[in-house]
């Protein structure tokens, strides 16, 4: 009998040392000098943030957390210390960070929140951070960084898209001290980004306050006689929300950019329709505009 699925909530850390491969090509022996130096100030941050390593296949390596803000502390810190160090070594490492659910197998780490803790490393930049919503919603008033939203990315293999943040450095490019290392001066505030919960507070406030502003024109519309002049300011209005709130509408292939689109497929309909003279020419730019959304949508599902 098999034994059950053993599962638990983890903050996991994926690194792995960018352009590897093509450092082996040219110097099989410093490469692997330099991997193995990596790894040893993973090994000794990650100890310091009372975390553990899961995994080094390759040259990256796998290290979960039982406190989102050790991970991510643990994060900066090696990446100051690896690009104080980078003069002396060709490798530089990408890292990842999310909080997620895992399933244990032994020492090992797997699942979807191993995988997606890998495709957020596999999109930093060599020497940067990406971490997740999750992440980002532990860590934001608790760590004195800057972050910096990148918007909604769609990982390799993953249906839907995610909310990815980058953990910002200091002026001269290194992370700052550990907070606990600070006594003479408070730690700067974090810069503060718009979140998906921002643009969805923001856009239901303007919704509001739109859909107020189209009833009094509609009202007015109405005491002048009933003559619809009205539709063509209702439209514009409507077609302005719609640009700005269109992150709201997106899901999985279909962007921002597509919802926008369809908007304007939508506005050259109603125009066409308001302006009746018998003549169907929204079915050209129209056509065209659906054609790009669905070229669009094709190239933005996973592989």
């Amino acid at each position: 009998m098999s034994a059950p699925v053993q599962r638990k909530l983890t903050t996991i850390l994926a690194a792995d040392a960018e352009g590897y491969s093509r450092v082996m090509e040219t110097d099989e022996v410093g490469a692997l000098q330099s991997l193995r130096a990596g790894r040893e100030v993973f090994a000794k941050f990650i100890e310091r943030h009372h975390g553990r390593i899961a995994n080094t296949a390759g040259d990256g390596l796998i290290a979960e957390f039982p406190s989102v803000v050790e991970a991510v502390q643990c994060a900066i810190e090696v990446q100051r210390e690896l690009s104080d160090a980078h003069s002396r070594s060709p490798l530089r490492f990408r890292i990842g960070v999310h909080l997620g659910d895992v399933i244990v197998d032994g020492d090992d780490l797997l699942g979807e929140g191993v995988n997606l803790a890998a495709r957020l490393q596999s999109m930093a930049e060599p020497g940067g951070i990406l971490i997740s919503q999750q992440v980002y919603d532990q860590v934001q008033k608790k760590l004195s960084v800057g972050f910096s939203y990148l918007g909604e990315r769609q990982p390799k293999n993953f249906s839907e898209s995610v909310a990815v943040y980058s953990v910002g450095t200091s002026a001269d490019g290194a992370a700052p001290e550990p907070p606990r290392e600070r006594v003479a001066e408070p730690p700067p505030k974090s810069k503060r980004t718009k979140t998906p919960v921002d643009i969805k507070r923001r856009s239901i406030n303007e919704a509001i306050l739109l859909g107020v502003l189209c009833a009094l024109l509609l009202a007015a519309d109405v005491m002048d006689g009933g003559r619809f002049w009205s539709q063509w300011a209702i439209g514009l209005i409507a077609f302005i929300w719609i640009m700005r709130a269109a992150p709201l509408f997106a899901r999985g292939w279909f962007r921002p950019l597509h919802v926008r689109l369809a908007a304007v497929i939508v506005g050259l309909a109603l125009i066409n329709a308001y302006s009746w003279d018998g003549r169907l020419w929204v079915i050209w730019p129209g056509g065209i505009l659906l054609l790009v959304i669905l070229m669009g949508m094709l190239r933005a599902r996973p592989h």
